[in-house]
C-alpha cells in the first residue's frame, strides 16, 4: 500500500512536471448600439468602430491563434441606437433580425441582455434572442410565472479541453426607468445575490477551469430607488470564485485588477461603446499529462478597432441589408425652414429642444413639457427632413406620457434637473454649467460635463426664471404659465415628458419632485402604445413643414452674469 502511494505521487509529480501551455482569448464587445456597419446612418457619415471592424479582429485573432483558441461574447445593448436595428425591430419584422444574423457570421459564443435590449419590448427581444445561434445570458432576469431565469443564466464553453464557465447578469435598474408593459411578466434581481446563488451551482456542477462574469452592469456608483445600477465591481469583489468579470452599460473603458474577499485577484475590464474597442483577455493554462489545469495566468488588452479595416467578408454578406436601411432612412417627410442644434439647449431656449417641446404639448394636450437634449451634440439642417434626421432630433425609443403633477412638484422637478446642469456661481469668473472634476475614457459624449446631458430636462408652458448665484432647490421662480394665467404650487397639472422620465428615470420625479417611486404608475394619465420618435415623425409628415424656433418661456438670470459665463463655458464644451 506504502508502494502503490509512493508511486502515485511520482507520477503526479511527473504529471505536473511535464505540464504544457494551454492559450486561449477571449474578446469582448459591449454596448454596440447598433453600430454595425462604418456608417453612421444618422449623421450620413463614415462612424469608428463597428461590427465590420471587430469581424476583421476577430478573424485576425483566429488566424494567428486558431478558432479553437478564441471565444468571442457580447455584453448587450446592441438592439437600440442606430436605425439598423430599429428597421429590423420595428418595420421589417419578418425577415431574420440583422443583429442575430451578424453575431451569427462572426461566431459569437455568448451574449447578455441589456437594459436598452429589454427597452424594445418583449415582442422583439425575444425574437432575436431566439434568432441567436449562441446562447443569450441573464441569470437575474426572472419569469414571474415560473420563479426561473427567463434567459439561460450561465453557459459552458469548451476549448482545448478547458472549460470556460461564463454567467449572465443584466443591471436590475430596469424598473427605474422603462414602463412594465417592455417587461410584463419579468423582474430583475439584486446582481450580488444571484451571484451568490448561482456561483455555488456553477462550481458544484460543471467544476470549470475559469469563471467569467459577462455583466451588462458598469463598475460602481448610481443606487436608483432600491436598485443597484453598477454593481460589477461589488460582485467583482464580495462574490468569490470570478477569474474576469466582463463589465458594460456605463459606456466607459477600464482594464484593472481588484482583489476579492478571499484574496484572490480578479481581472475587470470594459470596452465601452459602438465598437469603438475590443476587450482581449488571454489565459494561459498549465495542463499536466492528466488534463488536469495545474496553474493560470490571466492578462488583458483594450484593442482599438480603427486599426482594422472593415471586414470584406462581412460587409458583402451584408450588403443588401445596408442597401435596404439606406433608403430607409434616406425617405422625405417634410421640410425645416431653419437648422437647429443641441449646443444652444445648455445656455438658455433653444430652437432643437423646443421644437419637441411643442410637439408633445401639440400631441398630447398637456399644460407643461418637460424635454432634455438626449444628445449632447446634434445638429439638424435647414431643407428636406429625413426619416435620419427623426433620429437626431430624438434619440430614444421613449414613449410619450402625460403625468398628474402639482405645480410645487413642478418646480422641484427644474431644481433638481437645474441642479444636475448649472453650479452655483459666487463670481463672475466662476462657471455656470457643472463640469466634471476629471475626464472618463470610452464615451466622449459628456466627458466636460459632470452629468449626462438626457437628464438635463427643461420646461414649455410655463414662464420661469432660472438664478445661476442660487443653490439647487432654490433656484427656480415660475412667474407665470405660458399664455399668462397664474401659475399656483398647489393646483394640478397635466405634464408631458417621455416615459425613461415618467419611470423615474434621472430621479428628477423621485430625488426632485419628491415623489415615491411607487406612487409614479398611479401618476400616468396616458401613455403612446408606440416610441416618441414615431409620433413626432407622423407629425411632421403630417403637417409638411417645420418652423423651429426658441419659445423663449425662461432664461438665466442674472442676465449680464449668465450670458458672460454661457461664452466662455460653450467654448470649453464646443470650441466655440
Amino acid at each position: 500500500m506504502r508502494r502503490i502511494s509512493i508511486l502515485a505521487m511520482a507520477a503526479l509529480c511527473g504529471a505536473t512536471l511535464f505540464a504544457e501551455d494551454v492559450k486561449l482569448r477571449m474578446l469582448q464587445t459591449s454596448d454596440v448600439h447598433g453600430n454595425f456597419y462604418p456608417y453612421n446612418f444618422i449623421t450620413g457619415k463614415p462612424s469608428d468602430g463597428s461590427l465590420a471592424r471587430v469581424a476583421s479582429a476577430v478573424r485576425d485573432v483566429r488566424s494567428r491563434v486558431g478558432d479553437d483558441a478564441v471565444i468571442v461574447v457580447d455584453n448587450g445593448d446592441i438592439l437600440q441606437g442606430q436605425p439598423t436595428v430599429y428597421y429590423y425591430n420595428y418595420v421589417d419584422t419578418v425577415s431574420p433580425h440583422i443583429a442575430a444574423r451578424m453575431l451569427d457570421f462572426i461566431g459569437y459564443d455568448a451574449g447578455t441582455i441589456g437594459n436598452h435590449d429589454v427597452e424594445t419590448g418583449r415582442k422583439v427581444m425575444d425574437r432575436w434572442a431566439a434568432e441567436c445561434s449562441m446562447p443569450v445570458l441573464g441569470a437575474n432576469v426572472i419569469n414571474t410565472a415560473t420563479g426561473e431565469p427567463h434567459f439561460r443564466p450561465y453557459t459552458v464553453i469548451n476549448r482545448k479541453g478547458i472549460k470556460i464557465a461564463v454567467l449572465g447578469m443584466i443591471t436590475p435598474g430596469i424598473p427605474a426607468w422603462l414602463p412594465e408593459v417592455l417587461w410584463q411578466g419579468l423582474r430583475f434581481d439584486d446582481m450580488e445575490e444571484t451571484a451568490r446563488k448561482w456561483v455555488p451551482v456553477i462550481m458544484e456542477r460543471e467544476h470549470p477551469d475559469v469563471l467569467v462574469g459577462l455583466f451588462h452592469s458598469g463598475q460602481a456608483g448610481n443606487i436608483l430607488v432600491n436598485y443597484k445600477e453598477n454593481a460589477s465591481l461589488e460582485v467583482a469583489q464580495r462574490v468569490p470564485g470570478f477569474d474576469v468579470v466582463l463589465m458594460g452599460h456605463d459606456h466607459r473603458t477600464e482594464n484593472k485588477w481588484t482583489v476579492n474577499v478571499d484574496g484572490d485577484s480578479v481581472l475587470v475590464m470594459n470596452p465601452a461603446n459602438n465598437a469603438v474597442h475590443l476587450v482581449d483577455v488571454e489565459m494561459t493554462f498549465s495542463v499536466d499529462s492528466l488534463g488536469h489545469v495545474v496553474g493560470k495566468k490571466i492578462d488583458g488588452q483594450i484593442s482599438d478597432m480603427d486599426a482594422y479595416e472593415p471586414d470584406s467578408m462581412f460587409m458583402a454578406e451584408f450588403a443588401p441589408q445596408m442597401a435596404t436601411i439606406k433608403e430607409y432612412v434616406d425617405t422625405p417627410i417634410g421640410t425645416m425652414t431653419r437648422g437647429i442644434t443641441t449646443r444652444d439647449a445648455y445656455f438658455g431656449p433653444s430652437a432643437f429642444v423646443d421644437l419637441i417641446h411643442e410637439l408633445q404639448l401639440d400631441i398630447t394636450g398637456a399644460d407643461v413639457s418637460f424635454v432634455a437634449p438626449l444628445s449632447y451634440d446634434a445638429s439638424i439642417p435647414a431643407g428636406e427632413i429625413t426619416v435620419s434626421d427623426m433620429f437626431n432630433l430624438y434619440k430614444y425609443e421613449n414613449m410619450l406620457y402625460v403625468m398628474d403633477l402639482t405645480g410645487e412638484e413642478i418646480k422641484n422637478y427644474l431644481e433638481r434637473s437645474y441642479g444636475l446642469w448649472t453650479q452655483q456661481m459666487k463670481s463672475a469668473d466662476d462657471h455656470m454649467m457643472l463640469f466634471s472634476d476629471g475626464t472618463r475614457s470610452g464615451d466622449q459624449t459628456h466627458s466636460k460635463l459632470k452629468n449626462a446631458s438626457y437628464n438635463f430636462d427643461s420646461a414649455a408652458g410655463i414662464i420661469y426664471e432660472v438664478d445661476v448665484t442660487r443653490p439647487e432647490g432654490e433656484k427656480i421662480t415660475i412667474l407665470s404659465m405660458a399664455d399668462g394665467r397664474p401659475f399656483d404650487l398647489a393646483q394640478h397639472y397635466k405634464v408631458a415628458l417621455n416615459s425613461y422620465r415618467g419611470n423615474g428615470g434621472g430621479e428628477l420625479l423621485t430625488k426632485g419632485a419628491g415623489i415615491p417611486h411607487s406612487e409614479l404608475p398611479s401618476r400616468i394619465i396616458s401613455a403612446t402604445d408606440r416610441d416618441l420618435r414615431h409620433y413626432l415623425t407622423e407629425y411632421i409628415r403630417e403637417h409638411g413643414k417645420v418652423n423651429p424656433r426658441p419659445l423663449n418661456q425662461w432664461k438665466f438670470v442674472p442676465e449680464k452674469l449668465a450670458r458672460q459665463a454661457a461664452k466662455r463655458d460653450r467654448a470649453i464644451m464646443f470650441g466655440k
